[in-house]
């Protein structure tokens, strides 16, 4: 059994989470997921109709799960580091807003 990395912040785990999501498609599906996410919030915060918050593991997982498996072929980081993945999917989303990070990983 691999001893698993132990991160003591999130400014710790963040280049590890990039080097995770180094092919293109993968992170643009991390994009369009984590997209979808944000405008199920909105939907929900508009309507509070619950499906919205139903909707936003299926649709943020499931566009990043298909990214790693079929494009990255790497496990995602979610199953060792659930919470600073998520932050760092977040963090990820914000910096290709912002063009600080690119679709098309170095």
């Amino acid at each position: 059994m691999s001893k698993t990395k132990v991160y003591q912040s999130l400014k710790e785990f963040y280049p590890f989470y990039l080097s995770e999501h180094r092919n293109t498609t993968c992170r643009v599906l991390h994009f369009i997921g984590t997209s979808l996410v944000v405008l199920s919030f909105l939907g929900f915060l508009i309507s509070l109709n619950y499906r919205f918050v139903l909707a936003m593991p299926l649709l943020g997982y499931g566009f990043a799960w298909l990214g790693h498996f079929f494009f990255e072929k790497n496990k995602p980081a979610t199953f060792q580091y659930p919470a600073y993945s998520l932050a760092s999917d977040f963090l990820l989303f914000f910096d290709l807003l912002r063009g600080r990070e690119s679709f098309k990983s170095e």
